[in-house]
C-alpha cells in the first residue's frame, strides 16, 4: 500500500458517526438527522429521528456537503456570507445549494479530508455541538 493513502471513510465510519450523533442529540433531548457524506459528497450513511422536524433531512444533507465544499465547518464560515462578507454571493453561485448554518463539520483522517457530517434538527449551536461529539467519537 502507498504510505501517502489515506483509508477512506467507510460505512462503519459512517455509522459510528451517526450514532454518536443521536446520542448526543439524545441526551439533549433533541430530535434530529444526521447526514455523513464520503469524500467525493455521495450519501454514506443518513438517519431522521422519528421527531425531527421534515426540512432537517435537508439543511443536515447542505451543512455536510458545505462542509465537505469548502473543508470547513460551516459555524466558522457564517460571517464569510453576510452581504459584507468575501462570499457574500457564493450560496446562489452554484446549482447545488450550501447552507451556512452550524451543524456541518468536514471529517479528516491523517490531515486528509475524508468526507463530512452534518446534523439539523436543533439550534445551530446543538447541531454542531453534536457533530462534535460524533467526531470525537470517531476519532477513539
Amino acid at each position: 500500500m502507498n504510505a501517502t493513502a489515506v483509508t477512506p471513510l467507510t460505512t462503519t465510519d459512517a455509522e459510528t458517526l451517526i450514532a454518536a450523533a443521536r446520542t448526543a442529540a439524545e441526551s439533549a433531548r433533541v430530535p434530529v438527522s444526521v447526514t455523513v457524506l464520503d469524500a467525493g459528497g455521495h450519501l454514506l450513511a443518513f438517519r431522521r429521528d422519528d421527531r425531527a422536524v421534515l426540512i432537517s433531512g435537508e439543511t443536515s444533507t447542505r451543512k455536510a456537503y458545505t462542509a465537505l465544499q469548502l473543508n470547513a465547518p460551516t459555524a466558522d464560515l457564517i460571517d464569510l456570507v453576510k452581504p459584507d462578507g468575501p462570499f457574500h454571493t457564493l450560496p446562489t453561485a452554484l446549482d447545488r445549494p450550501l447552507l451556512f448554518i452550524a451543524g456541518g463539520i468536514p471529517v479528516h483522517r491523517d490531515g486528509r479530508l475524508i468526507g463530512a457530517i452534518g446534523i439539523g434538527g436543533g439550534a445551530p449551536e446543538q447541531d454542531h455541538s453534536f457533530a462534535t461529539a460524533a467526531l470525537k467519537e470517531l476519532a477513539r
